[in-house]
């Protein structure tokens, strides 16, 4: 599948909202007609104006007011966000790489940049109308005294907007900030990709041997037009199976689906090499995983022995245990998509609530040997998941990670005796919907 013959609508918006230069460059473009409109209403007005607070200097004053603020904002516009970048890599190389993806997300960044450089290029257009009085080339002198002032305002505005920025920054640095905002965003990726209900079963397939349709290039897949395969699969007269999940890695000449036909697969292979998007990176808007992955990462990070930071540990487990208990409610059987008769013509996997606790438990439980708080969170998440998930969903599984917890307790020192037994048995009352402290 190749990600440059994606869904371009979809691919298109998707890069709109992750990317920094959008809202800024509409901010470029509104200077630049304000600098053409606002001057003209000037001239219009031949120089004078009904407002007493307007500028009331010559052409040189006017010209040093408009260089001054041209000049100082874009000096303080590059070294703001230079500074800002340097303060992300930190953050990033301490937490985790995926988090950059918020900075580049955030409307806040986005309209200070588009302040900063709105006022920057305004005042560059409106100083190019300034005119002295030239009696040789027949030119009267012109002062856009109405134009200045709006760049006296919105110099004002950067200024303000500046500070809100780095109070925003400070805040937008802490790993509190950064774990809730990753959690806001998987809780609205949960609503628009799952919503609720109960989960369907998955469907029959049909018999016999499938036709592999392997992938013509790599990358991870995160978007699919399910309406674009299903009724390539119904004109076939063919089922498809797409193997790779949203946010899966896909490999070039691996199978990414299997279909069931008996005609041509060629019309399928476009159609499947249009509808599945790859990108050199995971989104967040249509992956279920993607949310739970970058929370775990930070606590993964924390429990290095480079940070050494269990209390961020302990925060990122409850953040954990939150969206764990949120997809315990959440319909997660595979995505079934008919044609016009009601036939099933594609199947899209689904993260299972046992692929997403593994995802979840793996690498924390692995790591959290020798510290005693962390492995106290991590027996009080599965008794949390255990009280919130519906009967007999998870029992197995939650018991297979409270041993694997178990094996790792009894390496950890500082833990009172008895500890883990005490953990089991309120890991069973839980599932019992019968828990309280022992």
């Amino acid at each position: 599948m190749s990600s440059r013959r994606g869904p371009w609508p979809h691919r298109l918006g998707r890069r709109l909202r992750g990317s920094l230069w959008p809202i800024p460059v509409l901010g470029v473009a509104l200077a630049i007609g304000l600098g053409i409109a606002v001057p003209a209403l000037d001239e219009a007005l031949g120089g004078d104006t009904p407002f007493t607070f307007a500028f009331g200097g010559g052409p040189s004053a006017a010209r040093d007011v408009l260089a001054a603020i041209a000049g100082s904002l874009v000096s303080v516009t590059g070294l703001t966000f230079s500074l800002t970048v340097v303060a992300l890599q930190l953050g990033s190389s301490q937490y985790s790489p995926r988090l950059l993806q918020t900075f580049t997300r955030d409307r806040v960044v986005q309209l200070t940049l588009a302040q900063l450089v709105l006022t920057f290029v305004y005042a560059l257009t409106v100083l190019r109308t300034v005119r002295t009085q030239d009696d040789a080339a027949g030119t009267t002198a012109f002062v856009p005294r109405l134009s200045i002032t709006l760049a006296y305002l919105l110099t004002l505005g950067a200024v303000v907007g500046l500070l809100l920025f780095l109070g925003h920054l400070a805040r937008s640095l802490r790993v509190e900030t950064m774990l809730r905002d990753v959690h806001d965003e998987a809780m609205l990726t949960y609503d628009e990709e799952l919503g609720a209900g109960a989960t369907q079963p998955a469907p029959t397939l049909p018999d016999g041997p499938a036709t592999p349709l392997p992938a013509r290039s790599s990358g991870f897949l995160v978007h699919v037009d399910e309406g674009r395969i299903a009724a390539a699969a119904a004109r076939c007269d063919a089922v498809v199976l797409l193997h790779a999940r949203i946010g899966d890695a896909v490999v070039a000449g691996a199978p990414v689906a299997h279909a069931w036909l008996t005609g041509d697969p060629g019309p399928l292979r476009e159609a499947l090499d249009a509808g599945v998007e790859l990108d050199f990176e995971r989104h967040a808007d249509r992956d279920v995983g993607q949310g739970l992955r970058t929370v775990v990462d930070v606590v993964s990070r924390a429990l290095s022995t480079g940070v050494n930071d269990p209390t961020t540990a302990v925060h990122g487990l409850g953040h954990v245990s939150a969206l764990l208990g949120d997809l315990a409610h959440r319909p997660l059987g595979p995505g079934v998509h008919t044609g016009p008769g009601g036939e099933v013509r594609l199947v899209v996997p689904q993260w299972s609530f046992a692929d997403l606790l593994h995802l979840a438990l793996e690498e924390p439980v692995q790591y959290s040997e020798g510290s005693p708080a962390v492995l106290r969170r991590l027996a009080a998440l599965l008794r949390e998941v255990a009280w919130r998930a519906p009967h007999g969903l998870a029992d197995d599984d939650l018991r297979h990670w409270s041993d694997r917890l178990a094996v790792v307790a009894g390496r950890t020192a500082d833990l009172p005796p008895g500890q883990v037994e005490v953990w089991r048995g309120e890991l069973e009352d839980a599932l019992a919907g019968r828990w309280a402290p022992r």
